[in-house]
């Protein structure tokens, strides 16, 4: 099906939805432009604003749109919705009580059926400690999300990170710790859905995929045919795809995201859209380079033709 895409001017975050909602007929993705295979900023202005934004993620069914924006040191959820054909305004998700405090709630990662989150969170308690991230998730009640409440053990733990959560098709959860049985600083685990929000022991996906380097930042296909890290095994910054052959994950290929890795940017939050077609990830930079996130001065979200992954498999 062919279609028309209006280029409008742009006068503030309201007036662009009102106007990308009103005249543009796929309303997938905002009502952008689909981009080729390079790299081009996804909804600016709308997602992509002066603030640092990253790791956009939708709901299968395309009814709603996650992001997260640094707002006053805490790393705060956004969201979108498609109602009645027209997408809300993006606003802040309050997933802990105390929501003034500064507090982590970062890289969400949505059930099937939309109706509960998993993120990276750190409680407002937690952060005052100075403690370790856990897997947190939040249930949608009567179209709200509730406040979060942190995944039980043998998820999240006291003593070590887990972090970077991916709930596939059958609710079960990947996820990254460094765990004693991991090979090196953080591996890629996997915890079996039992039902009733419950998992079985997280397994160690395997040492094709985790080396004594630090796996992070990973997405997993909902059917668990492939998945996507951040580059550790090769020279090169940027992202490595795993394909599962005979129910093993073998080693990562490097692909080229069709543009030259920009120098200290660190790229991460792979994500691949629920129809396949496009492959989003985030750029951070950090002043000094080597700063992290104390440091962080822009955080941007990206999109690509899907193709650029694809290719290698």
């Amino acid at each position: 099906m062919t279609i028309r895409f209006y280029f409008l001017s742009i006068i503030g975050v309201s007036f662009v939805l009102h106007s990308y909602n009103s005249i543009n007929s796929d309303k997938s993705y905002l009502g952008q432009k689909p981009p080729g295979d390079t790299p081009e900023l996804f909804a600016p202005s709308i997602i992509n604003t002066d603030s640092i934004e990253i790791n956009t993620v939708f709901n299968s069914s395309f009814t709603e749109l996650f992001f997260t924006r640094i707002i006053d040191g805490s790393f705060v959820i956004h969201h979108s919705e498609l109602i009645n054909g027209n997408w809300t305004e993006p606003r802040p998700i309050q997933l802990y009580s105390n929501q003034d405090a500064k507090s982590v709630a970062i890289d969400p990662s949505i059930t099937q059926d939309g109706n509960t989150m998993y993120f990276l969170g750190i409680s407002p308690e937690e952060r005052s400690n100075d403690s370790k991230p856990n897997i947190y998730k939040s249930q949608k009640i009567n179209g709200e999300w509730q406040i979060a409440s942190k995944v039980e053990y043998p998820v999240s733990t006291d003593e070590y990170a887990e972090s970077y959560p991916v709930v596939v098709a059958d609710g079960s959860l990947y996820f990254t710790s460094d765990r004693p049985d991991s090979f090196g600083k953080r591996d890629i685990y996997r915890a079996q859905y039992l039902g009733d929000g419950k998992f079985d022991t997280p397994v160690n996906i395997g040492s094709k995929v985790n080396s004594e380097k630090n796996e992070r930042s990973t997405y997993v296909s909902p059917d668990e045919s492939f998945l996507i890290t951040m580059n550790t095994y090769t020279d090169e910054k940027g992202f490595a795809v795993s394909f599962k052959k005979n129910n093993i994950w073998q080693t990562p290929s490097y692909f080229d995201l069709g543009e030259p890795i920009v120098e200290d940017w660190i790229y991460f939050c792979p994500y691949m859209s629920p129809d396949g077609k496009y492959f989003f990830f985030s750029k951070r930079y950090s002043n000094p380079p080597n700063s992290g996130w104390k440091g962080v001065t822009k955080g941007e979200v990206y999109w690509v033709n899907a193709d650029v992954i694809f290719n290698h498999k």
